[in-house]
């Protein structure tokens, strides 16, 4: 897409288009589908959605990815005491969706399988169902988590993340 299009596109995205697109309503069953998610295996979700990108990442054409990996960061799901915690990053200008995992994630599964769950996930999200998209996307991850890290050993598991998506 031509780079001042795209800057503008993000641009005319706000907070208030997040807010339409995924209500309180929406997030409150996100964060439930997240809860009930942890709770089955070893990992941490942590949903982001944001409306568009900043000035900065525009200028200089930085894909949905690179911010992804910058929020993964700045929320601190790096920081899981398993190295288990999962970004589901979406994109609304852009309808951009990204995985981002911790290592111990990484490791326990493979890259080729975040991909092909990616592509799934981006084509649904092209409609513009972004929380059917994204109950899709925890629902993935859940599979994904659950088969490769399985239940949490020691019973109960802290909650280290919090499970109700951040709308920016």
């Amino acid at each position: 897409m031509n780079r001042w299009l795209r800057l503008l596109k993000h641009r005319c995205y706000d907070e208030a288009d997040a807010r339409r697109r995924l209500d309180e309503a929406a997030l409150d069953r996100l964060a439930e589908r997240v809860r009930r998610s942890e709770a089955a295996h070893g990992g941490e979700i942590r949903i982001c959605i944001e409306a568009g990108l900043p000035l900065s990442y525009l200028w200089r054409g930085a894909p949905a990815r690179e911010r992804a990996i910058m929020m993964f960061a700045k929320l601190r799901v790096w920081d899981t005491e398993a190295n288990n915690g999962v970004l589901i990053y979406l994109l609304l200008a852009d309808h951009a969706i990204e995985i981002v995992c911790d290592r111990a994630v990484a490791r326990a599964v493979p890259q080729a399988r975040w991909d092909a769950l990616l592509a799934r996930l981006r084509g649904a999200l092209r409609g513009g169902h972004f929380e059917d998209g994204l109950t899709e996307a925890v629902d993935a991850v859940d599979a994904l988590l659950s088969a490769h890290l399985g239940a949490p050993t020691d019973g109960a598991k802290a909650n280290e993340l919090p499970d109700r998506p951040l709308r920016l």
